[in-house]
Parts: C-alpha cells; sequence; structure tokens
C-alpha cells in the first residue's frame, strides 16, 4: 500500500498521509493510473478546518475495511480545496447540478478522464461502503451508461455560459435596486439577511456602506451598522480572543461553526474599519482592531505571513476550547467576578452539554473590572488544548489582509500594522509572485506548484494598493499594475469577463468561470476593483474601461440577487462616485504633510485613492505635476486626472472632500 500524501504541502493533506486509503495527490498520473487498471477514481475535496471533512476521515478513511474498498475498486484522489480552487469549482458544480446542493466534503466518482457521474458529499461509513459497491457494480456490468452519464454531465455543464456576461456596469438606479433587494430579505430583529445559518455578508455590507457614503441613504447605513453590531456581539465574534468564526448556525448569531478562516477576518475587519470611519462608533473601531490583532497572534507565521485557519475542533470536539459552563467561570475567576462574567457573557447554556458560547449583548459599565475578567478568562482559555491551525499561506487572502491591516493600521494610528502589512505583503512578493505570475499558496517559506488563480492575482493588487494609499511607496502600484496586466492578457473571456484561470494553465473538462460572489469577493468583481483603482491612480484607461465590463454581471444580480454581487455593488459604488483621486504632495518628515494625509485617508467617498510623495520624485502618475503651494504641503482631490484647487489644510480638505 503507498499513500502518496507524506510529502504534500498542504496540511489537510498530511492529515491523510497514514490513511490504510491509497490516496493520491491530484495528478495526470493519478488518472493514468486509473485507465490502467481500468477502474473509476474517487475524487474526495475538503480542506483542514472543515469539521464534516474530519468526521468522514475518521468514520471511513481510517477505517481498515472502508480503505480496502476504496482501494481495491478505484484510484483514490485527495485534493485541498483551497490549494485547487479551479478543481473545486468544477466539481463541485458537477455535484450540485447532480444532487441540488453542495458542501464539503465533496465525494465525487468519475472516469478515469475526469468526467463526473456520480457526486455527494458526507457519507456515514455504512452508506458510503454501499455507495462504493453499487458504484463498482455499475462500472462493471453496465460501463456504457456511467461513462454516458459522465460524458451528459461533462457536455451539460460545458454548454452553460454567457447568461452573466456583456451589457453595462451597474448605473444609479440599479444600485438603489440592489439595496432594496437587500432590504427584503433582511432580518430587522437580528441583523443579516435571510434565515438559518447566517453567513457574515462582508461584501454586501461594504456595498451599503458606500451606497451610503455616496447618497447619504440613511436606510443603507443602518442595515449595515446593525447587522456589524449584532455579529460582533454574538458568540459567531470570540469575545476573548477577538476574530470571527466561519458562520452562525442560528439566525441570531449565537451559537457558530467554530472554524475561524484568514479571508473572513480579513474582510471584516476593513468593513468595521469602514463602519467606525463614517460613524465613529467606538465599538467598530475595537472590533476591527481586535480582529487585526487575532489574525497576528494566532495566524502569523515565522516567514512573516499569514496561515489559513483555525479549526474548529480541538481533542476531538467542535468548539470545547471556546465554551465555558459556570463552574469553569468560578474555577478561573472566584465567585464574585464569575457570576458577574455569566451574567455579562451570557453563559446559561447556550451550546452542547451545558457549556456557553460568551456573548456580549452590551458594553459593561465598569471597563476595569470587564477588562481584569476578559484578560484573565483568557490567560486560562490559552492553557487548554487548541484548535489545529492550516498553515499554509493563500496569496489572495494574504492579499485581503495587506489591505485590513494597512488600513486599519493608519485610520487607528496602528503603526505596527502598517509594518505588518508591508511584512505580509514582502513575503508574498518575494514568495509568490515571479515575472508577474503567481503562485497560490505557500508552507514554511517554500512556494507550492500550484498556480494562482483570479482571486490571487486580483486581491493581492488589491492589498497592495491599499498599502500604496497608506505608505506612499510606488512599488507596490508596480507590482499591482504587473499582476493586472497579467489578468488582462490571461484570464479574459474576450466578452468582459474574466476565467478564473489563466489560458495557460491545467485543463479540467470545463474552465472554471464564476462572477458571482461566495465566501470571498468573486475573482471577476476583486479583478473590477482593483483595476478600477490602479486606473485612478495611474490613469489607464484600458484598466477603466476593463472594470467596468467586469461589472455588467453585478447590473444583472442587482435586482434580485445582490448578496451575491456585494462586491461587484461595492466596486460599481466606487465607479459612480468617480472614484475620487487624492494626491498629497509634501517632504514625509513634514508634520503638515501627515496632517493631511491622515485627513485624505479618511475619506468616506466609495473606493477614493490615495496618494503621497515629495514633489517632483518618481512616484505614481496622480502625482506627478502636483507641486507644493507657496512652500507648503498641499492636497489635490480630482477625478479622471481632472484636480480642483489645492489645499493646504486639512479641514479645506474635509470641505473638499465632502462638496
Amino acid at each position: 500500500m503507498a499513500n502518496r500524501l507524506a510529502r504534500a504541502t498542504s496540511p489537510y493533506l498530511l492529515q491523510h498521509a497514514e490513511n490504510p486509503v491509497e490516496w493520491w495527490e491530484w495528478s495526470p498520473e493519478a488518472l493514468a493510473e486509473a485507465a490502467r487498471r481500468d477502474v473509476p477514481v474517487l475524487l474526495s475535496v475538503g480542506y483542514a478546518a472543515c469539521h464534516w471533512c474530519h468526521v468522514m476521515a475518521h468514520e471511513s478513511f481510517e477505517d481498515g475495511a472502508t480503505a480496502a474498498l476504496m482501494n481495491e475498486y478505484f484510484v483514490n484522489v485527495k485534493v485541498d480545496r483551497e490549494e485547487r480552487p479551479d478543481i473545486d469549482a468544477v466539481y463541485m458544480e458537477a455535484t450540485q447540478a447532480m444532487t441540488g446542493q453542495g458542501g464539503w466534503p465533496m465525494t465525487v466518482l468519475m472516469t478515469p478522464d475526469g468526467h463526473p457521474f456520480y457526486c455527494g458529499t458526507y457519507f456515514p461509513r455504512q452508506r458510503f461502503q454501499a455507495v462504493l459497491e453499487a458504484v463498482h457494480t455499475a462500472w462493471r456490468d453496465q460501463r456504457e451508461q456511467v461513462v454516458a452519464q459522465g460524458r451528459q454531465v461533462v457536455d451539460a455543464l460545458s454548454g452553460r455560459g454567457g447568461a452573466l456576461t456583456g451589457g453595462d456596469a451597474p448605473d444609479a438606479d440599479a444600485l438603489a435596486a440592489a439595496v432594496r433587494a437587500l432590504a427584503t430579505g433582511y432580518d430587522a430583529a437580528r441583523g443579516g439577511f435571510g434565515g438559518a445559518p447566517k453567513f457574515p455578508p462582508s461584501m454586501a455590507l461594504e456595498f451599503l456602506l458606500r451606497h451610503h457614503a455616496r447618497t447619504g441613504d440613511a436606510d443603507a447605513l443602518a442595515m449595515a451598522g446593525h447587522t456589524l453590531e449584532a455579529m460582533a456581539r454574538g458568540g459567531m465574534y470570540d469575545q476573548l480572543g477577538g476574530g470571527f468564526a466561519r458562520y452562525s448556525v442560528d439566525d441570531a448569531w449565537v451559537v457558530p461553526h467554530f472554524e475561524k478562516m484568514l479571508y473572513d477576518n480579513a474582510l471584516l475587519a476593513r468593513v468595521y474599519a469602514h463602519w467606525w470611519r463614517v460613524s465613529g462608533d467606538p465599538f467598530a473601531r475595537r472590533v476591527a482592531l481586535e480582529t487585526c490583532d487575532w489574525m497576528l497572534r494566532d495566524l502569523g507565521t515565522a516567514e512573516g505571513g499569514l496561515a489559513s485557519a483555525l479549526d474548529a475542533d480541538s481533542e476531538g470536539e467542535e468548539g470545547r476550547f471556546y465554551v465555558w459552563t459556570p463552574g469553569q467561570l468560578a474555577e478561573v475567576l472566584g465567585p464574585d467576578d464569575a457570576a458577574y462574567a455569566a451574567g455579562l457573557f451570557d453563559v446559561t447554556g447556550t451550546f452542547e452539554h451545558g457549556t456557553s458560547v460568551l456573548q456580549l449583548h452590551r458594553d459593561p459599565d465598569d471597563l476595569e473590572r470587564y477588562d481584569r475578567v476578559r484578560r484573565a478568562l483568557l490567560a486560562a482559555r490559552e492553557e487548554r488544548v487548541p484548535p489545529a491551525r492550516d498553515d499554509k499561506v493563500v496569496a489572495a487572502w494574504n492579499g485581503l489582509a495587506v489591505a485590513a491591516l494597512a488600513e486599519c493600521g493608519a485610520l487607528f494610528g496602528r503603526l505596527d500594522l502598517v509594518a505588518a502589512a508591508e511584512q505580509v505583503a514582502g513575503l508574498v512578493l518575494a514568495l509568490h509572485v515571479s515575472g508577474g505570475r503567481l503562485v497560490r499558496t505557500s508552507r514554511d517559506g517554500a512556494a507550492g506548484a500550484n498556480a494562482g488563480v483570479l482571486e490571487d492575482y486580483a486581491d493581492v493588487a488589491e492589498g497592495l494598493l491599499a498599502l500604496h494609499g497608506v505608505t506612499g511607496n510606488p512599488k507596490y502600484v508596480d507590482a499591482a499594475g504587473e499582476l493586472l496586466e497579467t489578468v488582462l492578457t490571461r484570464f479574459t473571456d474576450g466578452e468582459g469577463g474574466f476565467f478564473d484561470t489563466a489560458d495557460d494553465a491545467e485543463r479540467l473538462f470545463r474552465r472554471p468561470q464564476d462572477p458571482t460572489d461566495n465566501a470571498t469577493p468573486s475573482g471577476q468583481f476583486a479583478a473590477a476593483g482593483a483595476l478600477l483603482s490602479y486606473a485612478a491612480l495611474t490613469g489607464e484607461s484600458r484598466h477603466r474601461d476593463a472594470a467596468a465590463r467586469a461589472l455588467a454581471p453585478a447590473r444583472l444580480l442587482a435586482a434580485e440577487h445582490a448578496r451575491f454581487a456585494g462586491w461587484g455593488l461595492a466596486v460599481a459604488e466606487a465607479l459612480a462616485a468617480g472614484p475620487l483621486e487624492i494626491a498629497v504632495v509634501g517632504a514625509p518628515g513634514d508634520e503638515r504633510t501627515r496632517a493631511l494625509h491622515d485627513t485624505a485617508l479618511m475619506a468616506v467617498s466609495p473606493g477614493a485613492v490615495v496618494s503621497v510623495g515629495e514633489p517632483g520624485a518618481a512616484t505614481v502618475p496622480l502625482l506627478t505635476g502636483r507641486t507644493l503651494v507657496d512652500g507648503a504641503p498641499a492636497a489635490y482631490v480630482c477625478r479622471d486626472f481632472a484636480c480642483r484647487l489645492p489645499v493646504t489644510e486639512p479641514a479645506a480638505l474635509v470641505a473638499e472632500l465632502r462638496s
């Protein structure tokens, strides 16, 4: 028996390296082996922080009898969906088409040429064994029908496309319609949209904040603010250590699915910072900073990057690390503080077996006592067995984190966060990028073998452009430009949209292309955002035109499916607003330059870009020709490189930004 996962770079694959299953990594050799043996391929797709992936692994993949069936009847291939989102996308599309639902672990039976003919998700062991036997029998006795079914699935999926291509970017009417669409599904009692389970709607919330900033729509701000507060007061937010879990299993944000993902927290930290920028609410500031601190503390790697996720489980139980009983509070705090903590954090048996997820329905009156109790509980929790960490570094998610850390650091005066953003960006540029091409993952300072997909290019470019706005360093604009050139030349579909894989990527039975948001911004909408920001800094009409064309699906989705186009709608708000271009010129050590720069970063106009530098220095085109005013640092507010008269005082800049 040969389990070939021992040399994998994915922590998820390494979790299966000791299974009795004869696993292969995805490769042409694995498919060729299936053809040589004349057996189907069993493809199992998951990720390291996936609770039900662990359950199926324990029940089936670690079971000798089940493994024997798998090894005899199939060539077994294990894929980390976070390393290979392209494989995940095309086979998830098949799974949803054949079963009406999807999820992980994903289980796909397919022919040696990669055509899926039977799909599912989690199977209990007894049922899984029955499926293995039935598929083996069908492959042996009804081969022609099985192969024909696989071919029909491929033909049907390959024939899809074109429904969300072409047309214009959302205009003001479409953006207003999207707000109304979100309002119809808005939970006015508990915040969020729809019912249980509730996922953090980060991209839709960013759209609502931007729409309010452009139009003054109070309802948009109210929906965003209520949802943001409800999420961070519930159990989905870690009230001791900061950071958000993947989603809430109920509609009141009480009990989370406990895995904590980098991408969620990067997106949410940035949205909470933008909420603070609009509202000035200290609660928003606290949550944004705690989330950034959690990312660096619990996901920071020795090489300067950020790991992907923390598992939901510890000691074999979901949530064990995070939940409390009244007795456990008393052991740590003593009776008086335990009673105080139980009341403050709603320790009333909100989870399983008498345990509770901590919530914070109101801000404490006694901040000193609250801080002392919280620190004591956090210190005690650190003595528990922590959840496992998936320590691979994903380019896209680190790009999202760069943007969040840079902006939070600048807005809240935390230079350490800006330094961390530069460190993360430095690792990605040094390890993941070469000649304008990206690799998706790295681990322990070694780059992985898998090519970057569209979201990697777009999100890294987005992070680099945000980092330039905070630091003024032109190298980040140059690096973003290289990545976006690859997007324009390697990912285009020729109709205004983008494929999720490059034109020279491995060919699957279908080239993945999905413009709709999922847990993260879609690659296409993320690319549109980065292209628009780059155009605003450089004056490149080619990039602006490409951004506008890529937003066409958001217009088609706005009126009825706005939740699946949140980031596209947010970028469309920037397009509708200009976006504003703010150039600040002055000596970097001059306090007046800093004051103008800080004021520029407080601009709430959707998608506003900022550049700061010395006059005459080699920098980005937005600063070219901008001069001091009577020897004083100055700020220029522009649209399409047409600028108003420069101002030299922060108050005057505020007035310009509001006009």
